[in-house]
C-alpha cells in the first residue's frame, strides 16, 4: 500500500511539474505574442510618421514648385509689358520722326504759314525737284506696269496680285527717293 501511495504522490508530482511547465510555456507564448504586437504597432506608427513627413515635404516642394512657375509667369508678363512699351515708344518716335522729316506729312494750314515765313529761297527748289521726282517715279512705274502686264497674264491670279503688291513702290521708299532727290539738287 505504501508503494501505491507513493507511486500516487509521484505521478501527482509529475502531474503538477507538468502542468507548472505548461503554464509557463503558455505565459511564455502570451509575452511573446505581446512583444510582437508592440514592435507590429510601432513599426506601423514609425511608419505612418514617415509617410506623413513624405506627404508634407512633397506638398512643400509642390507649393515651391507652383510658386517658382507663378514667379516666371509674372517675370514673363512683365517682361513682354516692357517690351511693348518699348515698341509702342520706338513706333511714337518712328512716326514723330516722319512726320518731322516726310515730304508728305501732315501740315496743318497754321503750321504751314507759320514755317512758309522761316523757309529759305532753296525751299522753292526742293518744290521743283519733288516733282521732278514724283514724274519720273510715276512714269517709271507706268513702264514697269505696261511690261509687266504682258507677264501677269500668263500668271494665276494670286501671282499676279502678290507681284503687284511687291512691285508697288512703299511710301517710305518713295520718301527716300524725294529725299535724295532734294539732296542731290541741292
Amino acid at each position: 500500500m505504501l508503494r501505491t501511495e507513493e507511486r500516487q504522490r509521484l505521478a501527482r508530482e509529475r502531474r503538477e511539474e507538468r502542468e507548472k511547465q505548461h503554464a509557463a510555456k503558455e505565459t511564455q507564448i502570451l509575452e511573446k505574442e505581446r512583444k510582437a504586437k508592440l514592435q507590429y504597432e510601432k513599426q506601423l506608427e514609425e511608419r505612418q510618421r514617415k509617410l506623413k513627413e513624405m506627404k508634407q515635404k512633397e506638398e512643400q516642394r509642390r507649393a515651391a514648385v507652383e510658386e517658382k512657375r507663378k514667379q516666371k509667369i509674372e517675370e514673363e508678363k512683365e517682361r513682354y509689358e516692357a517690351v511693348l512699351h518699348r515698341t509702342l515708344e520706338r513706333n511714337q518716335r518712328l512716326e514723330t520722326r516722319q512726320k518731322r522729316w516726310s515730304w508728305g506729312g501732315s501740315v496743318t494750314p497754321d503750321s504751314e504759314s507759320k514755317t512758309a515765313s522761316k523757309r529759305s529761297p532753296s525751299t522753292a527748289n526742293l518744290k521743283q525737284a519733288e516733282a521732278a521726282v514724283s514724274k519720273r517715279l510715276s512714269s517709271s512705274a507706268a513702264l514697269l506696269n505696261a511690261s509687266d502686264r504682258t507677264r501677269r497674264s500668263q500668271l494665276s491670279p494670286l501671282d499676279s496680285s502678290v507681284i503687284s503688291r511687291l512691285l508697288a513702290p512703299t511710301q517710305a521708299s518713295l520718301a527716300r527717293s524725294k529725299s535724295a532727290a532734294t539732296l542731290s539738287a541741292d
